[in-house]
């Protein structure tokens, strides 16, 4: 796993950025890179049908769809929904110049489809997740070979405006990548579902048995995120010998337990991402 050097900074951007598409990840990224002082003034946004909270950045001087000459790119950070890439794309061609560096977001979409509409562009594939929207985002990304050191440290910036970022070099392991964190939260979710559930089956009220599975799974993750242990010492913090936990546990990480059920999941997402890119 490949890390970023010094951090570019957004206020010095050289050039125009161009979001194409601001929808709830767009749109996060967006507000990311106000926050990190992008002059608002060097931002454009292609977006058919932009929000209430899009259009009113226009008075801070984010372009909305502009009908004139855009400038000189230095980013075009796509967000379109990957079925709509085919046809999206092809425009978006005559936006890249000598130095501009193509960033996309789409699930699925490989870096040779995005050189085959961008055939000149250095162009950087990555992949969020949606805890992006409060800024607690994971996002991997892998360039080809036209990203130079600076073009990376830019892509950096743009990414981490929505939390950590990680690069490979491998193309090939952003279907795994996706498996695990980009679709991960969904996993997550489901866990604070079943453990409601399982709550209300011991019979618990429904509505303290939601609060108690929200508020575990959020606090959890919070001293996760926090502790520099790994998950495994923090899980055994927990677990006392003979007690209630370790019961719990004897059944969670049995033969038919979490571990194989979550290799298979994870395995047959990263199957359809790989047939979905085709």
């Amino acid at each position: 796993m490949a890390k970023a050097s010094k951090q570019h900074s957004l206020a010095s951007l050289p050039g125009t950025l161009v979001l194409v598409g601001a929808g709830k990840m767009g749109g996060a990224m967006l507000d990311g890179w106000l926050a990190r002082r992008l002059p608002p003034r060097k931002v454009v946004v292609l977006e058919p049908q932009p929000s209430r909270e899009i259009k009113a950045l226009a008075k801070r001087g984010v372009r909305i769809n502009p009908k004139g000459k855009i400038g000189d790119v230095a980013a075009l950070v796509i967000a379109v929904k990957p079925q709509t890439a085919p046809e999206a794309l092809p425009p978006l061609a005559l936006l890249i110049g000598r130095k501009t560096l193509a960033v996309s977001i789409m699930a699925g979409r490989t870096i040779g489809f995005l050189e085959a509409a961008l055939p000149s562009a250095a162009i950087v594939r990555a992949m969020p997740n949606t805890p992006a929207a409060i800024g607690r985002g994971i996002t991997v990304a892998v360039g080809n070979r036209r990203v130079t050191a600076s073009a990376r440290k830019l892509a950096h910036a743009l990414l981490a405006s929505t939390g950590s970022v990680e690069w490979v070099n491998d193309e090939a392991l952003m279907d795994a990548v996706t498996a695990v964190s980009g679709s991960g939260p969904a996993y997550v979710f489901l866990l604070a579902e079943a453990m409601a559930r399982a709550g209300v089956a011991a019979g618990l009220p429904a509505a303290l048995a939601d609060t108690l599975a929200r508020q575990t799974v959020a606090g959890a993750g919070e001293l996760l995120h926090r502790s520099a242990l790994p998950a495994a010492t923090l899980r055994q913090n927990v677990t006392s010998p003979g007690g209630t936990t370790a019961a719990a546990l004897e059944v969670l990480m049995g033969k038919d337990g979490v571990e194989p059920l979550m290799t298979r999941a994870v395995a047959a997402a990263t199957r359809r991402g790989k047939k979905l890119a085709g």
